[in-house]
């Protein structure tokens, strides 16, 4: 027998690259959309458990809280971002604020807040720290003679010492840009009984079955505010879970295939029967479908006085529609569609403005671009002779302005604000154009001035989701009108 070389115990180049390509195989099979929806369903089993044994609403952190809530069951929708609880980059939002859970909270005394996070991580940092961070800014300016309930609570097996020292460092800060935005604090204070305080569950450490509702001896003193981590933690890889996905509902851009957590819940069955090789031609067919069911228009949501934002209704013109604000004489349309357009082509008569800028980010940088001619047309509809209109009560009709954009929640409002601030004082009174008043405003147009508009906005419509690029658009114009 000839003796063992070295060549025969090291594995050939080419032996390799076969190794490397069979686990990059295993890992992909492991991580396929059947494993995902496998997942996410049978870690909203466990929300649903926990909502059952503390008997509280389940709220949805969008978009990933979304997927692990079943419709029927989903109380309300919150909007607080890992990034801004990111360790020396903590942030108390005055985009999103949030306060719409207030009154939901009160009234439940209390709620559970669902979001998931990626593999290694106990718990994302929207519950471990942006919340806490949110409940304790609330707590100082609800209840500012109650210093007792001013202290920041968060997770000791998440956040250290040293970390949650720094933070406390800079809550008087955001208590301050909070204060700012000269919010109705009283009318805010109406709806808790109590502080909030935030409690946090993962699977590692709670039990439904064995529990019960909160201890009302422990829980009198506050509302509890239950950050809910949805995926059980995976230490290592995920080809040792046997197709277990951590946070499985996240990142949905590079796995789902359109697929959103409506349409997955309406189909959950159908879906999670389909083979693996199916499923993407299922899933388009779903997302297809309801986009086709969107035909009916969207109701517009009133934002500021005069000034309403709605959705684009299946890719229809507004003119198509047969909502009450197209066809009313009291209103004028602006609808900022998903098409590039000719600047030119945009006005389409005396009370309806079609601006096509595209889709995602180019849209939002070229909104700064059509600002001018929006906010001039609808300055020219406000500021003509009213009409003689009246409702069915026979009262009269005031004059509406309607954004559309495709979401309704992002372009629109980025609109909005940019109208409230251009033609509308602080008292929300019409500014004409040749008015000093309208001069002396255009060059008083400060980031905080801003803000404080887009958080009376984001009060009265929380699931407004301006994006960043959308609201630099609108800063850019508004403090750079003389260039």
């Amino acid at each position: 027998m000839p003796a063992t070389t070295l060549a025969d115990i090291i594995f050939p180049e080419q032996a390799n690259h076969n190794f490397s390509k069979i686990l990059g195989d295993l890992k992909r099979s492991n991580l396929s959309i059947t494993n995902r929806l496998r997942s996410v369903r049978h870690d909203a089993a466990f929300v649903e458990q926990v909502a059952d044994a503390l008997r509280l609403p389940l709220v949805a952190n969008e978009r990933c809280g979304s997927w692990y809530i079943e419709p029927g069951r989903k109380a309300a929708s919150a909007y607080f971002k890992s990034t801004d609880g990111h360790t020396g980059q903590w942030k108390f939002s005055t985009r999103r604020l949030n306060l719409q859970l207030l009154e939901l909270i009160g009234r439940r005394d209390g709620c559970i807040i669902v979001d998931s996070t990626r593999r290694g991580k106990r718990m994302p940092d929207s519950l471990s720290k942006t919340i806490p961070t949110w409940c304790s800014v609330l707590n100082c300016a609800l209840f500012p003679d109650d210093p007792a309930c001013h202290a920041l609570f968060v997770p000791p097996n998440a956040v250290f010492d040293s970390e949650k020292s720094q933070m406390e460092a800079r809550l008087p800060e955001f208590l301050a840009s909070f204060l700012a935005l000269d919010i109705d604090i009283v009318a805010l204070r109406k709806h808790l009984r109590k502080p909030l305080r935030p409690l946090w569950i993962t699977q590692d450490d709670y039990d439904p079955a064995t529990s019960g509702p909160l201890d009302a001896a422990v829980t009198g003193s506050f509302h509890p505010v239950v950050c809910c981590t949805s995926s059980r933690r995976v230490a290592g890889t995920e080809l040792s879970e046997a197709g277990y996905i951590q946070g499985a509902g996240d990142d949905t851009e590079n796995w789902a295939l359109g697929l959103t957590a409506p349409i997955f819940w309406e189909h959950a069955d159908e879906l999670m029967s389909t083979p693996e090789v199916d499923l993407p031609d299922l899933i388009r067919s779903l997302v297809a479908s309801s986009d086709a069911k969107g035909a009916s228009a969207s109701e517009a949501k009133q934002v500021a006085p005069h000034i309403f934002v709605g959705a684009l209704s299946g890719g229809q013109t507004p003119l198509s529609s047969s909502s009450s604000f197209f066809s009313s004489p009291g209103s004028c349309v602006v609808a900022v569609t998903s098409q590039n357009t000719e600047q030119s082509s945009w006005l389409k008569s005396p009370s309806y403005l079609e601006v096509g800028v595209g889709k995602g980010k180019v849209a939002s940088r070229l909104l700064r671009q059509a600002l001018p001619q929006i906010c001039d047309f609808v300055s020219q509809f406000l500021e003509r002779p009213e009409v003689s209109v009246v409702d069915e009560a026979g009262l009269p009709v005031k004059k509406r302005v309607v954004i559309l954009c495709e979401s309704g929640k992002d372009l629109s409002v980025g609109a909005a604000l940019a109208l409230c601030c251009w033609c509308f004082d602080a008292s929300g009174n019409i500014i004409r154009s040749d008015d000093t008043a309208r001069q002396q405003q255009q060059q008083s147009f400060t980031k905080n001035a801003i803000r404080i508009k887009l958080g009376h906005i984001m009060t009265v419509f929380p699931e407004a989701n301006p994006s960043r690029a959308t609201l630099q658009s609108v800063n850019s114009f508004l403090m750079d009108w003389r260039k």
